[in-house]
């Protein structure tokens, strides 16, 4: 029987599907937003290579019978998209193989795609990701070595997104670098679990979803390196906003995606607004030097109103740094689905003729795939290129959680 030959249709689904299967920490974010761009391009409109994804208004409680009538309040997220891929070469003679015989280059091409799809969602989220547990003031970052702190592991990450008011509807995910995987699996593994859990935790060797969460093991997951600085007074009384007055840094540089937390400043939950009697964190969103008299910070402080996120504080103090001076932990991650979009776009497709043999855009679930196909004459090579349009954005951030691992 002769080869069915690999055209760029049947090569592009094989790729969308190979894409799927290897992307960890995508797999669990919101995937929605790619309607965005194709929907209003079937119209004849095209957003451009930014959208800005609308969140909810808020409204605040009103007691009695009077009406006071509230306005309507509604913030934007920036998505913006870039364009990359990888390219092939096949030989003449490898053009008359099977798509099977071709599957272990598909397979090694697609996995440097996933890789960086997974490796900038993981580094955006930790940049804009304030939660976290597993850390204190000036320490933390241990190493889960017992059940009992591998438990922990997932309630207290779990504790941080019910404060959040982050729902329990099953799309819960835990992203684990390798070290963290490993302590878990050993740590978890005295507990009482079903036979068929164990088993499948001894035999992958990662951990099984368990405790609310989905599991996934990641080699891409972020590591943060705190900077020198030592914590100085922050006068709290009136202040609010995306950037904090303190006194004069100190001892060297206030790294980006530092955890800080101010003094008499505590989270509140998003509906009620009652104080979680736990300091709320705020992460640092560009490096700041010695000197320096304002810490710009992300979430921005709302101290009332609808989208009100801390109390007020009159207290006058040294802000606190979370983990030690110049040491570096990886960022492990616990978030709800929809802390983080991701919008992968369909590219329009060249029709053949004119250098291009062939080509095919194919997309599902929130994921899509070009493949281009075209001819090197010189040197007799078929040429596929494999391109893909995507975009990330921390939509609702503070449904997240970073586990700091030292």
């Amino acid at each position: 029987m002769s080869n069915s030959l690999a055209t760029c249709s049947i090569i592009a689904k094989e790729t969308l599907a190979i894409l799927q299967n290897m992307l960890s920490f995508t797999s669990g974010v919101n995937r929605d937003w790619q309607d965005e761009f194709s929907g209003n391009q079937s119209r004849g409109y095209s957003p451009g290579a930014t959208i800005n994804i609308r969140k909810p208004p808020r409204y605040t409680y009103r007691a009695g019978r009077v009406a006071v009538p509230q306005a309507t309040t509604e913030t934007t997220i920036p998505l913006t998209l870039s364009q990359g891929g990888v390219d092939l070469s096949f030989l003449s003679f490898e053009q008359t193989l099977s798509l099977q015989q071709k599957e272990r280059k598909l397979q090694a091409a697609v996995a440097t795609v996933a890789n960086e799809i997974d490796r900038q969602g993981l580094f955006m989220a930790y940049q804009n990701t304030a939660n976290a547990t597993n850390i204190a003031s000036g320490a933390g970052g241990a190493t889960p070595a017992t059940s009992l702190a591998s438990t922990q592991i997932f309630t207290d990450a779990n504790r941080k997104l019910d404060e959040m008011a982050a729902p329990r509807d099953k799309q819960r995910t835990m992203i684990a670098g390798p070290a963290l995987n490993a302590s878990l699996v050993s740590g978890l593994s005295g507990l009482f679990n079903s036979q068929d859990k164990l088993s499948k935790q001894y035999g992958t060797g990662l951990v099984v979803d368990a405790l609310g969460l989905n599991f996934a093991m990641d080699q891409n997951v972020a590591t943060h390196t705190n900077g020198a600085a030592t914590a100085t007074n922050a006068a709290m009384s009136g202040q609010s906003g995306s950037s904090i007055t303190v006194t004069a840094t100190a001892g060297g540089t206030l790294t980006k995606g530092t955890v800080i937390g101010f003094p008499g400043v505590f989270a509140v939950n998003p509906q009620s607004r009652q104080s979680t009697g736990v300091q709320m964190l705020f992460v640092v969103t560009a490096d700041v030097l010695v000197g320096a008299t304002s810490i710009p910070i992300s979430p921005a402080m709302v101290t009332s109103g609808p989208f009100q996120n801390c109390t007020p504080s009159t207290t006058s103090a040294a802000y606190t740094i979370y983990g030690a001076a110049s040491t570096a932990y990886q960022q492990n991650l616990v978030y709800h689905r929809d802390a983080y979009t991701l919008a992968c776009v369909p590219l329009w497709a060249p029709a053949g003729g004119k250098g291009v043999i062939d080509s095919s855009t194919m997309s599902d679930d929130g994921l899509s795939v070009r493949v281009i196909q075209f001819y090197d004459g010189v040197n007799d090579n078929a040429i596929f290129r494999f391109d893909v349009l995507f975009g990330w954005a921390a939509t609702y951030p503070e449904l997240g959680n970073r586990i700091f691992l030292a």
